[in-house]
């Protein structure tokens, strides 16, 4: 793999829990996919929860597919399923702002 021919990229493989996150800095190869720096990462040995068919992928932020060749310094970063639908959330806080007179009632006095 370390052919002095073969012209090798910089890349990052991050993950992220509540509680803990990992970023790992790495060299590949260039042509690597998202898929292959994930799995020469190591990371799925330390978090076994990833699963590449499930887990979906991006780089910056954005969805990305697995088979996308990465750029030199690139951050390819595994994303969680997520535990509720935000535009859910938002419409339940809005109701719940309702109730409690437009948005949970008035100023203190010393902040007005």
């Amino acid at each position: 793999m370390n052919d002095s021919n073969t012209h090798q990229i910089t890349v990052e493989v991050a993950y992220a829990l509540p509680h803990e996150q990992l970023i790992i800095p790495m060299r590949v190869n260039a042509g690597c996919t998202a898929e292959e720096a994930v799995k020469q990462s190591g990371i799925l040995d330390k978090f076994p929860e990833i699963n590449l068919n499930e887990n979906q992928l991006g780089i910056f932020g954005k969805l990305t597919k697995n088979d996308t060749a990465l750029r030199h310094l690139d951050r390819v970063e595994i994303y969680r399923a997520l535990i509720a639908d935000p535009k859910a959330v938002r419409k339940q806080r809005a109701a719940d702002g309702k109730v409690m007179k437009k948005g949970g009632g008035e100023l203190p006095p010393d902040i007005e």
